[in-house]
């Protein structure tokens, strides 16, 4: 098959063409060199193809997609690729891990992260080991190299087939219940700030994105992420990304900075897509100015993602008080959604609580409104102390709580 890749790039560089951006060309050279190597091969000069049609495709992937990875990017039911070493590729699917019989070169896993880094502008390299970079098609991806790894390039993909952007297909998907939706939508509406909660892989950009789905017409919404992942419909949507620093050490900028800029440009929701250390005291003081926000953060509760929210803070510098960060969390923040794993692989919502606005001897006091007994996902029966923002948006959360029980 390398001899037929080859063949094609002689062609393109003596043609002058680009392949990147025609598909249509690039099958039509894979094909004519297929057909080619197959008619040598008729006459004995060329072991036998088995399969024409795979083969073409296996040289287009080669040649403008991710070679062997590329049928892991076209099937829809894998969410993540990773690869430990050139021998060891592994993909997973609804949340379940399995190793691939790909095996690799060290040259070629560089070459396919190069040609992923290509449309981004970011690199990585000895000065800059690490790199996050969103890819055309929306995926997430991540490369450690070495001396930082031992011996191999460490690369994650993390794909984005299925685009929830409402909750009525999280409600399908059984990661949460009819009544806990329309509790959440009725918050988005009336202009609560939502933090959605969780470990890893658990969901918490597709439930970001299924609750922004849910603002309402007209609304202008904001976005700041390290690297491009929420693809929102809205139609009055500003997405920004983080920048790494030049060679030179110059041009970051952070997700502080984005913050910042965001408040400057007439935000009716802002959005910080993954909340991970400082940037938590520019939003909360964005939050306090009565602009609704929504973010996600890493945590193991509701509670303890409020803990979080309060102690991150605390990161921007010394002079900055607890004592003012941790009641700031408790006025600001007015929904939390905690979300989970299963070890089935099932992404589900497992609490969504709120805060009461009260700081009690053990932090910011909470109201768990859902809570996932067994399977399934039901009221307390607790009726939320804040419902201001309910009652000024013309809704009563009762009615849902009461007839979800």
């Amino acid at each position: 098959m390398q001899v037929i890749t080859d063949r094609v790039r002689e062609r393109v560089r003596r043609d002058g063409v680009d392949l990147r951006h025609d598909a249509g060309l690039a099958e039509r050279y894979a094909l004519d060199e297929v057909q080619r190597y197959s008619e040598r091969a008729l006459g004995g000069s060329a072991p036998m193809l088995g399969d024409e049609r795979a083969a073409t495709r296996e040289v287009v992937a080669a040649l403008t997609g991710y070679g062997p990875l590329q049928p892991y990017f076209d099937d829809e039911a894998v969410e993540e690729i990773w690869i430990d070493a050139p021998d060891r590729v592994f993909v997973a699917r609804q949340g379940v891990a399995e190793r691939t019989g790909v095996v690799l070169t060290d040259a070629l896993v560089r070459e396919l992260v190069e040609r992923m880094l290509q449309s981004s502008g970011r690199r990585v390299d000895l000065s800059s080991p690490f790199v996050d970079a969103s890819l055309p098609d929306g995926s997430r991806l991540h490369v450690v190299i070495p001396d930082i790894t031992r011996r191999h390039w460490a690369v994650n993909i993390r794909r984005f087939p299925q685009r929830i952007r409402d909750l009525a297909r999280l409600i399908e998907l059984g990661s949460l219940t009819a009544h806990a939706a329309e509790l959440l939508r009725l918050a988005v509406l009336s202009g609560h700030t939502v933090l959605v909660s969780g470990a890893t892989h658990t969901g918490k950009t597709t439930m970001l994105g299924a609750l922004l789905g849910a603002v309402r017409p007209g609304e202008r919404i904001v976005t700041v992420e390290e690297t491009f992942e929420l693809d929102l419909a809205a139609e009055d949507v500003v997405a920004m990304q983080c920048r790494q620093a030049s060679l030179e050490g110059t041009g970051e900028v952070t997700l502080r900075r984005l913050v910042k800029e965001a408040l400057r440009m007439r935000p009716d929701r802002l959005v910080v897509g993954e909340v991970r250390e400082a940037e938590a005291l520019d939003l909360l003081l964005a939050l306090n100015s009565g602009i609704p926000g929504m973010c996600s953060i890493h945590a193991n509760s509701a509670a303890e993602a409020l803990v979080k929210l309060g102690t991150l803070p605390l990161l921007a510098g010394r002079n900055i008080d607890a004592g003012f960060i941790v009641p700031a969390v408790a006025a600001c923040v007015d929904v939390v959604v905690h979300c989970e794993l299963t070890r089935a692989g099932e992404r589900r919502v497992r609490e969504i609580a709120m805060p009461t606005g009260r700081v009690g001897p053990a932090g910011v006091e909470v109201e768990t409104l859902f809570r996932r007994d067994g399977d399934a996902l039901v009221p307390t029966g607790v009726l939320p102390t804040r419902a201001a923002k309910f009652a000024a948006a013309g809704y009563d959360p009762r009615r849902i709580l009461g007839a979800g029980a």
